[in-house]
């Protein structure tokens, strides 16, 4: 399994024989370093770079390039070589980016000779560098691991060099200039860029998410962040592809990955994509704000993103959220635990020594480690807040510019709401944020058609720490959650292409079901009573059964004349109670089998109190996607191993956006019979 790390965090290497694998959407000098304990370069010789690309058990390449393969042995490495450090710089004196901040932000990978992934690392946070230490690989006690370090310089090579120790650092850096220069006088020129009519459109393809998988997102990173295809990946929420796969959240559906967006040129805007994420779309538009100024982050740009169409871009461009407040967020917190852990090291060493806790030795190491405790803590928080207010100043211009599939209730993009033609990428089903940077909201988008179906818990543990101790609101609560999912789902989707059955046994849940039921969206009234449950599961039971068995002939157009073939989303409240074991399996077989072919379960239930019916319903239960009707902190994203808090997509106290939206879903479906 891929180890994806974070700036400071370690893997082991249980290979010998490795290449590392370099993505950086732009022309750039890789090379590498060896050092001794104490990561002293001893001299030149001790520098693989183009100029001088073989060294014993390590070879790099001759040529500046978007993606470079590094050959590593490290049974053929010297005795007193016990670290290998990976450096990527932009070339000097020709064409292009001069810091890393204009350009897509490098991805390296340390992988086997057949190409699987051990572990990799997204280089971010990079601005006016020109050279960077990406990864170190180091010897511990006969074992190799490696580390992600993310050091940049400024100064370019000649700093970083400097930085190792090395006396010659100013004129290696310029002799690795010269022959990058040489060889890429030397080089044949790429193609001129192919017209729009000769190049073949490529399909985004579907990954893993915030529920997803990545969150990125999937983005997602499903993601997608890219395609990946994304957090929620997620993502790099192009397609949310997956870092291979989007972020996917631990209950999450699966989304699609954002594609890679191209890379911009110097001093363009950043961007957020992985480099990995790669589905050879379209570059995006030349951004419309002004440029920044040098020194200063570009201005952020709504759709500032690779992708066929602006939904797109921008679906991309939210997984590239994701992902970026993803990566940043466990980077501070990597350098925290990292603070704390230096802090508890010097003070053991100091309470070890008996002779330090007499007299003021002690209070003064205790101060120092402390102070020096303090001073790294305040350094990634400074970096973690310039990360912030770029992606605030992000989100600020993108969220006005989301369209209805991704905008909130609050959007004015609702008041000029029609009815589309074409089914989106994906839906907004929430906001999700963390501790960290409580004010930004990424939103949290799934791909359509749904994957898996939805659970909104109406229980105590579906609110936040459990505190919200008034059952009966938060039932009302999760009803009028799930409405407001439906809703949207109706909103977006073409006439006549998303139809929508309710559950209700006991009839609790009719007040919230009003907005549904007054328009006539529904396909038919809100079921109740014992009869009522098992017509509609019956009826949509078998609309599996009949669309699998034309699919599997290979005889799609053998359906029954006048068959339904639209979307299918069943609302279930108050589950389980009204249910019978043939309704419970019915539920089952509907969440297992129905999304393939177009039917969706949305159930509103409380997990806890489900749960004393035993393990009949865990099946159900996995097969869903969990959301809450108040803000949880309950989506994991093992991607970085965050905890996202998820807000659900409550219409705003007194406003009618959601009858009028569908009011015209209605007037739009009496016209299209």
């Amino acid at each position: 399994m891929t180890a994806e790390l974070v700036r400071g965090q370690n893997h082991p290497l249980s290979q010998a024989r490795l290449e590392i694998r370099v993505s950086a959407g732009t022309p750039i000098v890789a090379g590498a370093t060896l050092g001794d304990e104490q990561g002293r370069i001893h001299g030149v010789e001790w520098v693989a770079h183009p100029g001088a690309p073989t060294l014993p058990g390590l070879e790099v390449s001759r040529q500046a390039a978007a993606d470079h393969r590094l050959a590593v042995d490290l049974d053929a490495m010297p005795e007193a070589v016990h670290r290998i450090s990976v450096l990527l710089a932009l070339p000097t004196g020709v064409a292009g980016p001069t810091r890393f901040g204009a350009v897509a932000a490098p991805f390296v990978a340390v992988t086997g000779l057949d190409g699987t992934e051990v572990a990799s690392y997204t280089v971010t946070g990079l601005e006016a560098e020109s050279a960077v230490v990406a990864l170190e690989l180091y010897r511990r006690q006969d074992a190799w691991k490696v580390r992600a370090i993310g050091q940049g310089y400024a100064g370019g090579l000649a700093d970083l060099f400097t930085d190792q120790g090395l006396p010659q650092a100013h004129q290696l850096a310029g002799g690795i200039n010269d022959a990058v220069a040489q060889g890429m006088a030397r080089s044949v020129p790429a193609p001129p860029p192919r017209q729009d009519g000769d190049r073949s459109r490529q399909a985004a393809a579907p990954a893993l998410g915030p529920e997803q998988g990545g969150p990125a997102a999937q983005g997602a990173s499903d993601a997608v962040p890219p395609q990946p295809t994304s957090p929620y990946g997620t993502q790099t929420p192009g397609v949310p592809s997956q870092p291979a796969q989007q972020p996917s959240y631990q209950s999450g559906t699966g989304a699609a990955d954002p594609a890679q967006p191209s890379a911009p040129t110097s001093g363009g805007p950043i961007n957020y994509s992985h480099p990995r994420r790669q589905n050879a779309a379209p570059p995006p538009p030349p951004p419309t704000a002004p440029p920044a100024q040098p020194g200063q982050p570009a201005q952020p740009v709504a759709g500032d993103a690779t992708g066929w169409s602006m939904d797109e871009r921008l679906y991309n461009q939210v997984w590239g959220m994701f992902e970026d407040l993803a990566r940043t967020t466990a980077a501070y917190r990597s350098a925290v635990d990292f603070a704390e852990s230096r802090m508890e090291k010097e003070l053991d060493q100091v309470l070890s020594d008996p002779r330090s806790r007499i007299g003021g030795q002690g209070d003064a190491a205790r101060e120092a480690a402390q102070a020096k405790h303090a001073e790294l803590v305040n350094q990634a928080r400074a970096a973690l807040d310039r990360d912030l207010t770029q992606l605030t100043a992000e989100s600020e211009v993108v969220e006005p510019a989301l369209p209805a599939a991704y905008a909130r209730w609050d959007n004015p993009v609702w008041h000029g709401y029609r009815v589309p033609m074409e089914i989106p990428m994906a839906v907004r089903l929430g906001d999700l944020h963390l501790p960290e940077s409580a004010q930004l909201r990424i939103p949290m988008l799934v791909r359509l058609p749904l994957e898996r179906g939805l659970w909104i818990d109406s229980g105590r543990g579906g609110s936040f720490d459990g505190s919200f101790t008034d059952s009966h609101d938060l039932g009302r609560l999760a009803m009028e959650t799930a409405v407001a999912h439906a809703a949207r789902l109706l909103a977006v989707y073409p006439t006549g292409e998303f139809t929508v059955h309710v559950i209700d046994p006991a009839g609790s849940g009719a007040q919230a079901l009003v907005p549904l039921v007054q328009t006539g969206v529904l396909a038919a009234p809100p079921a109740v009573g014992a009869a009522g449950v098992a017509d509609v599961l019956a009826r949509l039971t078998q609309r599996v059964d009949l669309v699998q068995m034309a699919v599997r002939g290979g005889a799609p157009d053998s359906l029954p004349p006048g068959f339904d073939t639209s979307e299918q989303l069943l609302i279930v409240n108050d589950f389980p109670h009204g249910f019978d074991d043939r309704a419970v399996n019915q539920l089952r077989y509907l969440a297992d089998e129905g999304p393939a072919v177009g039917v969706h379960l949305m159930m509103v239930a409380d997990r806890e109190e489900a749960a004393a019916y035993g393990p009949l319903l865990d099946p159900l239960w996995r097969s869903l996607m969990r959301l809450t009707p108040v803000p949880d902190d309950h989506l994991a994203d093992p991607w970085v191993g965050h905890a996202w808090t998820y807000e659900p997509p409550l219409v705003p106290p007194g406003s009618q956006v959601l009858q009028q939206v569908l009011a015209q879903v209605a007037a739009a479906r009496a016209k299209y019979r």
